[in-house]
């Protein structure tokens, strides 16, 4: 099963500029890449994660901005994977290369919820205060606070 996770409205308007809707996580704990998206048979590091989608420093775009690619990202340590098509959004070259910024498209399986656990343990593994599982799944699932 495919759970489709943008409608066809945001791939005509990709070449715009991204609205996120949700709150994206930096995807390092104590200072090490802790996400990790495979595209295209290269390993990346996430730089942040939300529910709607990533970005990754790579030396190139995978596909044009508008266009969909396949991706499965993985949490270290973790046997399991989210899979599925992401749209690039932008690419912006920088000194060392660029930074891809991508949308899910369609998330396969229980990739949606897996990836709604991943980003709630990691909210609750990084805070810098007290935080119960309740409120680290709210900030995931909520509006983006930037």
């Amino acid at each position: 099963m495919t759970e489709h996770v943008m409608d066809e409205s945001v791939l005509t308007e990709a070449a715009g500029s991204e609205r996120r809707k949700r709150q994206r996580f930096v995807a390092k704990r104590w200072g090490s890449v802790c996400f990790w998206v495979w595209i295209d048979g290269v390993r990346l590091p996430v730089n942040d994660l939300s529910l709607e989608g990533f970005s990754a420093p790579c030396p190139e775009p995978f596909a044009a901005v508008g266009q969909t690619f396949r991706f499965v990202l993985q949490l270290e340590g973790i046997p399991d994977e989210v899979c599925g098509e992401a749209v690039t959004m932008n690419f912006v070259f920088g000194a060392e290369g660029g930074v891809l910024g991508c949308r899910f498209a369609t998330l396969e399986g229980d990739g949606a919820m897996r990836l709604h656990d991943w980003l709630t343990i990691h909210v609750i593994s990084t805070a810098t205060v007290r935080i119960s599982e309740r409120e680290a799944a709210a900030i995931v699932s909520g509006p983006s606070l930037v």
